[in-house]
């Protein structure tokens, strides 16, 4: 049975502060249990109304602890609570070369966008995901419900991305509404994508760090749509810089 301590030290997490505290990140539903449970991330307990799904290792077994339905819902951050809950360590940040496509991102805030653009970087083999201070948490509950395991696979970094960029020797590509076309444009195998904000797109300071501003035209008849979703974007972009490439099998 799970204490009152228990859950309220659990439901925390949902909060930044408490998961740098802590130094724990939620993870929730079988798939992506298990994802993590194959990857470099160390577990530190699993709560769930069954065992026999889960790919819990031998010498984690005593990790695992069963709970109820109903006791599932009160650790959840899902409306429709799934078979189990996990807590991990989240990892040191480690800072690394980056070569080949990296994705940049200037405050990012929504959670659904940042999962599913982690998502498309394990699609498209992008290994570094830069992220400004202000780009929302990786590790918020929501962030990693929508990455469905793709969080174990990608290389996230929070840092000043005014000073990354300055360092950078590799060119920097922006989306810009007055951008070059990115359907007729060449488009290197080694480079930076910024990707900005959802209301305000990139930022001025950033914009001037930019060394090729590209655009994805717009063909509606009547030109009314303002902007695309930036995980949408992300998409588009990544499979034009991808498109010609060869897949190594």
């Amino acid at each position: 049975m799970l204490s009152k301590s228990n859950i309220k030290r659990i439901t925390g997490l949902h909060q930044k502060k408490y998961r740098k505290q802590e130094e724990l990140f939620v993870a929730e539903g079988i798939k992506v249990i298990n994802e993590l449970l194959e990857s470099s991330f160390q577990l530190e307990a699993i709560y769930g109304v069954e065992r026999d799904s889960l790919h819990i290792p031998e010498e984690k077994e005593n990790t695992f602890e069963q709970i109820t339905q109903a006791e599932l819902k009160k650790i959840s951050f899902l409306k429709t609570p799934q078979k189990a809950l996990a807590l991990f360590k989240i990892p040191t940040q480690v800072d690394s070369k980056h070569t080949g496509l990296t994705v940049l991102l200037d405050d990012v805030r929504d959670p659904g966008n940042l999962g599913t653009i982690i998502r498309l970087c394990d699609w498209f083999g992008v290994t570094s995901l830069i992220c400004s201070a202000q780009t929302v948490d990786c590790y918020n509950p929501k962030v990693v419900q929508a990455t469905m395991g793709s969080l174990s696979r990608i290389t996230i970094v929070y840092t000043d991305i005014t000073a990354y960029l300055e360092k950078e020797q590799r060119p920097v590509y922006g989306t810009f509404m007055d951008g070059d076309n990115i359907y007729a444009s060449t488009l290197p195998e080694e480079a930076v994508i910024v990707m900005g904000n959802e209301a305000n797109g990139i930022s001025s300071a950033i914009a001037q760090l930019v060394t090729q501003k590209i655009a994805v035209p717009r063909f509606g008849q009547l030109q009314k749509t303002e902007s695309l979703n930036v995980a949408t974007a992300t998409a588009i972009c990544l499979s034009e810089f991808k498109r010609g490439y060869t897949i190594e099998k």
